[in-house]
This record gives C-alpha cells, sequence and structure tokens, in this order.
C-alpha cells in the first residue's frame, strides 16, 4: 500500500494515500482508523488524543509530552502497509426524503440537458444508489458521500451561488450532499431535503458519521411540505430515518 507521511509540528501527522481516491480511499481510511483506535484501546500508543478522518488521508494528534513521535509515526506507518480489512458493508444506513420538483431542484433541468439523460433519468439514476459517507466537512453536518454515477459527475459551478438553502442536495464531480444549513455555495442543486442534520443538543450532533451510507428516497412538494411540518413540530425525529444499523 503506497502512503505518504506529513509531518504538522511535533503533536501531529498526516498518514495519506495518494493514490486512492472515492469510495475505496474512504474504506481505506477508515479501516486504518479502526487499526490506530484499537491499538490505542491496547495501550500501544500511549499519548494519542484525537484522529482525524478526511476522504483519503488521516491524521493523527498527540500528546508531545506522552507519546514519542517517531515511535507513532513507524508504528502508523506500518499499520497502514499492511492489508487493511476494507470492508464492504456499512455501519447504518439512513433512507432520507428528497424532493427533486419545482424551485427545490433549481439546477435539476441543467443537469440533464448536460448528461443528455431526462429529468426523471436523473433522479432515477441519483435516487438509485448507495452513498458511502467519506467524511463530514465544510459545514457541521456536511457529509461528503459519493461515488455518484459518472454520467452526473461535473465540476462545480463556475459562478457559486452566495445563499444555498439548507436540505439542498448538490452534486459535484464524483460526489454529492446535502447542505445543513444556508450557506454559499458551488455545487449543482438537484433536490432538497426537509431533515436537519445537525443539532448540538443531540448526542451525537451530526445526524451522518463516516462509515454510514445513504440512499436517497424521491418524494413530492407536497410530501416535503408535511414532513418538513412534522420535523419542525418534533412529531419525526430525524433519527427516524436510520434503517439499517450494525457493523456491516
Amino acid at each position: 500500500m503506497d502512503i505518504r507521511v506529513l509531518t504538522l509540528g511535533d503533536s501531529a501527522f498526516t498518514i495519506e494515500f495518494p493514490k486512492l481516491k472515492g469510495a475505496i480511499g474512504a474504506r481505506s481510511v477508515r479501516a486504518l482508523r479502526g487499526c490506530i483506535e484499537q491499538e490505542v484501546d491496547e495501550g500501544r500508543l500511549p499519548g494519542v488524543f484525537d484522529i482525524i478522518s478526511a476522504s483519503r488521508s488521516l491524521t493523527v494528534c498527540l500528546d508531545p509530552d506522552i507519546a514519542n513521535f517517531n515511535h507513532v509515526v513507524e508504528h502508523v506507518s506500518a499499520l497502514a502497509q499492511e492489508p487493511l480489512n476494507k470492508e464492504d458493508g456499512h455501519k447504518e444506513l439512513w433512507v432520507l426524503p428528497v424532493c427533486y420538483e419545482g424551485e427545490l431542484a433549481p439546477d435539476l433541468a441543467e443537469v440533464a440537458q448536460r448528461s443528455g439523460l431526462s429529468v426523471e433519468e436523473v433522479i432515477n439514476v441519483h435516487s438509485s444508489a448507495i452513498y458511502d459517507i467519506f467524511l463530514i466537512g465544510f459545514l457541521p453536518g456536511f457529509a461528503f458521500m459519493g461515488e455518484i454515477d459518472a454520467r452526473l459527475q461535473f465540476p462545480r459551478r463556475a459562478s457559486p451561488r452566495v445563499r444555498v438553502p439548507a436540505g439542498s442536495v448538490g452534486i459535484a464531480n464524483e460526489q454529492t450532499a446535502v447542505y445543513p444549513w444556508e450557506s454559499p455555495g458551488g455545487w449543482h442543486l438537484i433536490a432538497r431535503c426537509p431533515v436537519p442534520f445537525f443539532d448540538s443538543s443531540w448526542a451525537q450532533p451530526s445526524l451522518l458519521s463516516p462509515g454510514g451510507a445513504v440512499k436517497f428516497r424521491p418524494i413530492t412538494t407536497e410530501e416535503y411540505g408535511d414532513l418538513a411540518a412534522d420535523l419542525a413540530a418534533e412529531r419525526i425525529a430525524p433519527q427516524s430515518f436510520l434503517t439499517m444499523e450494525g457493523e456491516g
């Protein structure tokens, strides 16, 4: 396994898989993280206090007063170069309702035109896949997911929007995501989801987490309004859209 080690001062370093990307890269990172966590739990990596995962890299944070920096780097590097158990299953599967209609999908027609597909075909292609959750970043609760069908892979918009509504489902390059907050953004918006994705009062503030997976379920505008009202009134819990839980 080819890796690259990037030192970040005396208290952190990054292990990168430079030749991997997409789901394979994310699963490799996830597998390495599991190995490191096991080593920490069993006392073989004292001083390691945090691990930060990205799509094809992982950063290890340590206390230089406790940990031997060179030893930790060598130990983790050796783990990264061993055959990793890149599991095919998912820890969690979320089936999320999204509406691909009207003003909730402002870029859908353009995506269809550029892809050579009909609007209905774009919806079918996007909603039929199960997407790996690679990492949470950019905004609290913003889950980068993939990989999307090659026919829907386009670069980000040339002119980003200043305001993207919360819940907007976007696509860009090989990934798809849902904006958890209103924010600027340059992804192509093809649907909207009424489910909130982050709340600091939850036991796990981010609804989604790396290692899980998402499938989108098309709904009508009317269903979107009903679900949004039920979620706002707490008649439905966001966590109820988790359909499968286990180690996969």
